[in-house]
């Protein structure tokens, strides 16, 4: 009891203490805030790829035909819940006269992909991907390819989007053939399509690249010579709780049969097909980021540790000036360890209440961190989050809070340790010395 009074007795007298306080809860607010917003974007990252492309993507060396059957195999799999083709192609979207715009397409059966992916919740109006439009093909358009995001709120027109719903489109494309020289001869493609709805994904990536068209058209168009519509990847939903790694081992087995019975591939060809989840596609970009996250927490805590010196000052200079004190209490009966656990403890004390004030602040900056970002670009005009270079048209703004535990304790700790050598000096007070003269 004696050794709190005296902690709230020299925060009272000590205003300097203060100062302590706000160093540590300024390093734990930094820490948490940038440890946040890292492992933010990484979890972003690796989302954004299973609500693009599924939860497992096959990705055979080269596109195939009778992928309907292949599509019913995957989903007699128990750990499959639904599984959905795709073609790519590269083309040019005429918007209007002078407004042409490079694309990807991507060729998809809508309702399937809509359920494999996060499609459906990303269509602006309709909610829900409709195979068929009136009137001849629908097709979905990126909101990105529509128009650019404004410069200065990086923000899209969405209602301008929404106003071009129910427009017509042509797309240009192409396929190769045998030449009469027998070389390679390009084709020129068009294809018109009524805009259905447009895709806001919130991923630059995707928002600003994509066009979706049905599947058979597009492989109708691209790949005239092919008997059946071919497709070039499988992209698969597990069932919730499913063993990621078993079921794809049953994905491969089952496309081992297939390519083999069915497309009559040779075995190199069947072993060089790329069979893994999103996620393990996003893992080497991930890794790194997870490094330069490591980097830059080394180099906030080694700052941090400023914060450690500055507890070290303040509370030398309180043993300095309350040398009386401790004499006192050493003739009244004190033990060296009581009198150093004193000034440890105290800073322990100093750790507790700074790391709750900086946690607390670093929870609020992380979830108003894109309310923030907007205050600079209006008060100082400058624009620290572009869609374009950081992928997301938000911050992600979710607390780390595995990393927060690990901070708040290596921050309680640090401030401990900066009393450690004023207490020891306390501890080695020798009461007649100091009380001599009095």
């Amino acid at each position: 009891m004696l050794k709190i009074f005296l902690w709230l007795r020299y925060l009272r007298k000590r205003r300097v203490v203060l100062l302590s306080i706000a160093a540590v809860a300024l390093s734990t607010a930094l820490l948490i805030v940038v440890a946040s917003l890292f492992n933010g974007f990484i979890n972003a990252f690796e989302q954004s790829a299973v609500d693009g492309m599924g939860d497992v993507v096959l990705s055979p060396m080269k596109n195939f035909a009778g992928y309907a059957e292949l599509e019913k195999r995957l989903e007699e799999i128990k750990s499959v819940e639904m599984a959905a083709a795709t073609l790519s192609a590269q083309g040019l979207l005429h918007l209007g006269k002078g407004n042409v715009r490079a694309v990807e397409i991507w060729g998809i059966e809508p309702a399937k992909f809509g359920k494999v992916t996060a499609f459906d919740k990303s269509l602006l109006k309709t909610k829900q991907a409709n195979p068929a439009g009136s009137g001849g093909i629908s097709g979905y358009v990126g909101i990105g390819v529509l128009a650019e995001p404004n410069e200065q709120t990086d923000e899209y027109d969405v209602n301008g989007a929404e106003g071009m719903i129910g427009q017509q489109f042509v797309i240009t494309t192409g396929s190769t053939t045998e030449g009469t020289n027998g070389g390679q001869q390009f084709k020129r493609k068009t294809i018109q399509f009524t805009m259905a709805d447009a895709v806001f994904t919130g991923i630059y990536y995707f928002d600003s690249r994509l066009v979706y068209l049905p599947i058979e058209q597009l492989s109708r168009t691209v790949y005239p010579d092919s008997q059946e519509p071919v497709a070039g990847r499988i992209q698969i939903k597990l069932r919730k709780g499913a063993d990621s790694e078993l079921a794809i081992t049953e994905i491969r087995g089952v496309w081992k049969i297939f390519a083999s019975e069915k497309l009559g591939w040779e075995d190199y060809q069947i072993e060089s097909t790329i069979t893994e989840t999103s996620r393990q596609m996003q893992s080497r970009f991930v890794a790194e980021i997870r490094k330069q996250m490591g980097v830059l927490l080394l180099i906030f805590g080694v700052v941090s540790l400023s914060a450690v010196l500055l507890i070290f000052c303040i509370f030398y200079m309180i043993v300095e000036t309350r040398r009386k004190d401790i004499a006192i209490m050493k003739s009244c009966g004190a033990d060296s360890g009581s009198i150093a656990f004193i000034f440890v403890g105290f800073g322990a004390f100093v750790g507790i209440l700074g790391t709750l004030l900086g946690t607390a602040a670093g929870y609020i900056v992380t979830k108003n961190i894109n309310e923030v970002e907007g205050w600079i670009r209006v008060a100082f005009g400058l624009k620290l989050w572009k869609a374009s270079v950081y992928m997301f048209s938000r911050i992600p703004n979710e607390v780390y809070w595995q990393a927060v535990w690990w901070i708040v304790l290596s921050a309680i700790l640090g401030a401990a340790l900066g009393a450690v050598i004023p207490a020891l000096s306390a501890a080695l007070t020798r009461p007649v010395r100091v009380l001599r003269y009095e």
